[in-house]
């Protein structure tokens, strides 16, 4: 981590708290607001859309102009929409601005990963944008537990005030620490958008929709999951979200060092391929709180182990548009959140266990895999 990369993983730790510390607080979300645990996984849902709309979008709307600027609007969005959810007085009020919270996110994160590689020195490109996802990962470590905590035993609007304060935060460090670069975009936006007109982009974009999709069909209900199933008291789930948190911080460092040392297509089915043991084992043995513990840990680290690799994949195959392709690759991992939220929610409405979303999302993983080897056997990077 250098003084130049820590204003990117500060942004990172305003945008993982307010994307993973609802899942937390959906039980509380749930009891104030007067929905069921389901329909408030929808939240989740709507930032993830948010993102989706909001990456591609907003990048080419500001690829011309410097990234230190873009970078610093991007945060003030995320500050006065995230202020939004704190004065939110009903549930689709409260959709609403969960999804335009999410609008920011992939755009930063896309525009971020671009500096972060051109920031990095020779052969550290992976572990410079791994540097930038620590603060996603502190996120989950320090700020998710200690916001779920607050959220929990005072009012879970406290939560996105704190990452309102961190989003402004945020903005005076980039304002003073990021380095001035000119504008990242080298061609037209046409000429950009030629790149996503091709199976390979599409491909990429799929692999982590679907098979990433795994990971959130788990995180999404991991707070009833430890409740109901692991029979751990509510008030232990804030303690919980540490261990998640931990992992991740672990695996987004793992990741990027693979992704510097081995084909990163390579690492991804490596890691994906021990995302399909760790779900199905969350299925079979969750009903143990010490084994729940520790694969709360190892899925925690796999949740951020293929941000690296697959973001290099991404670098390397759209030479000419990367900032977009980037951005792109944000709202695909939020397309994944969606549909893991989605379909991680169908066996909770049809009355199964708390358990079964992870067997769900072992079946999306388990298809992000072969659409993995399918990439290796067709393209080199």
């Amino acid at each position: 981590m250098t003084k130049q990369l820590f204003p990117l993983a500060l942004g990172g730790l305003g945008i993982g708290t307010t994307e993973f510390v609802i899942m937390g607080l959906l039980p509380d979300i749930a009891n104030n607001l007067d929905i069921t645990i389901p329909s408030a996984g929808h939240l989740i849902s709507s930032y993830a859309f948010g993102v989706v709309i909001g990456a591609p979008v907003l990048v080419a709307l500001s690829a011309k102009f410097p990234p230190k600027n873009i970078l610093i609007a991007l945060m003030i969005l995320f500050t006065i929409f995230n202020f939004l959810s704190t004065i939110a007085p009903d549930y689709y009020t409260l959709m609403i601005s969960r999804f335009l919270s999410g609008l920011p996110h992939g755009a930063f994160f896309g525009v971020g990963t671009v500096v972060a590689s051109k920031l990095a020195k020779e052969g550290k490109s992976a572990q410079a944008i791994a540097s930038m996802f620590t603060g996603l990962t502190l996120a989950n470590l320090v700020m998710v537990p200690i916001v779920t905590f607050i959220g929990h035993h005072l009012h879970w609007r406290y939560a996105f005030g704190i990452v309102s304060l961190i989003g402004i935060i945020t903005i005076i460090f980039i304002y003073k620490w990021l380095p001035k670069q000119k504008p990242l975009r080298t061609v037209t936006f046409k000429e950009e958008l030629e790149f996503f007109k091709t199976i390979k982009a599409w491909h990429i974009l799929t692999i982590v929709s679907i098979g990433f999709g795994g990971l959130f069909a788990w995180f999404s209900y991991i707070a009833p999951l430890l409740i109901h199933v692991s029979n751990f008291d509510e008030s232990s789930v804030s303690y919980l979200m540490i261990v998640a948190g931990a992992g991740m911080v672990v695996g987004n460092i793992f990741g990027g060092y693979l992704a510097d040392k081995r084909n990163p297509i390579i690492a991804c089915i490596i890691l994906l391929s021990m995302m399909v043991t760790s779900l199905i084992l969350v299925f079979l043995l969750s009903d143990s709180k010490i084994i729940s513990i520790i694969l709360t840990f190892i899925c925690g680290a796999l949740a951020m182990s293929m941000s690296s690799p697959i973001n290099m994949i991404m670098l390397k195959s759209a030479k000419h548009s990367k900032m977009l392709g980037s951005a792109f690759l944000q709202a695909a991992f939020n397309v994944s959140n969606t549909l893991g939220a989605f379909f991680g929610g169908i066996p909770l409405v049809l009355g199964f266990s708390y358990s079964s979303p992870s067997l769900v999302g072992a079946g999306m993983a388990t298809f992000g895999v072969v659409l993995c080897i399918l990439f290796f056997r067709k393209y080199k990077i």
